[in-house]
């Protein structure tokens, strides 16, 4: 078996809101791998005491371990176990309804010597990797389907200047639009404090046989395909498999590099948290 895994801050002064896990049972038998990335929350008050790593680092640790502990329970049962326990923990001191509550993106895969299961929620990407070498991508598209009128702002926004008012007013702007399709009929979903969201999840499960690696990356690690167009998935999740996770976000970075400013390249981040995890059961 083959586990590598990497993490990266986009900033090295700012704490990284991603996580990345991978379980064995000390049975030996199978496995599972959690990535989350975080929702970094716009400026203003959230509701909560807590920080966005210290939601993503009980989340993903509950996941991990009711994902490994409790095998009669599918993934979408272990993420929302794992929301309500996390819930549970600064329910008394938050404001859990409040929209900018600690937040984020879920991958999750469990496998065993029959099976491999997997769960993808927001925009994180999944790459399953099968016995013949072709890849599929396993993607929750629904952030990128926002409605037309969305759409348009986040295009006004991106041709105005970086650091003019008027960028600012829009970006404020936009994000309250977003914000108002987040966790909510026609928009896209994240892993917050109401477990139902679980339900909505992309799941899936593919035999065992079938299925030769198994690679997990957060948006940041993903923007290699989405924004800077750099390859295919199936480019991607080879790149991994010869070179190992590092090698993605080294890529990612010095695209980011090349592009500080987003003129060539426009993305909410000039850089951006970013994870991998990619296994070979």
């Amino acid at each position: 078996m083959r586990i590598e895994l990497a993490v990266a801050p986009g900033d090295p002064q700012h704490p990284n809101e991603d996580y990345a896990s991978v379980a064995l049972p000390a049975s030996g038998q199978g496995g599972s791998l959690v990535l989350l990335d975080g929702v970094t929350p716009p400026e203003g008050g959230y509701g909560c005491l807590h920080t966005v790593p210290w939601f993503t680092a009980r989340l993903g640790g509950a996941m991990l371990e009711l994902s490994v502990s409790h095998r009669d329970m599918t993934l979408p049962e272990v993420l929302a176990a794992a929301i309500s326990r996390t819930a549970a923990v600064h329910r008394s001191t938050c404001d859990l309804s409040h929209p900018r509550t600690p937040q984020a993106t879920v991958v999750a895969v469990r496998w065993s010597d029959e099976s491999v299961e997997h769960l993808v929620l927001s925009d994180s990407a999944l790459l399953l990797t099968g016995a013949d070498g072709g890849v599929v991508p396993v993607l929750d598209t629904r952030l990128d389907e926002l409605t037309p009128a969305v759409r348009a702002e986040r295009e006004a926004l991106r041709a105005l200047p970086r650091g003019s008012a008027g960028r600012t007013a829009a970006a404020r702007a936009y994000v309250r639009s977003v914000e108002a399709l987040r966790n909510a009929e026609g928009g896209f979903f994240t892993a917050a404090a109401d477990p139902s969201v679980a339900a909505r999840a992309v799941t899936g499960c593919t035999p065992r046989s079938e299925v030769r690696a198994v690679t997990a990356l957060s948006d940041g690690a993903g923007r290699w395909v989405e924004v800077f167009r750099e390859g295919s998935w199936q480019e991607c999740a080879a790149l991994v498999a010869r070179e190992g996770p590092q090698a993605l976000i080294d890529a990612v970075r010095a695209a980011e590099a090349a592009d500080p400013a987003g003129a060539a390249f426009p993305r909410g981040k000039a850089r951006d948290d970013a994870a991998v995890v990619h296994v070979e059961p």
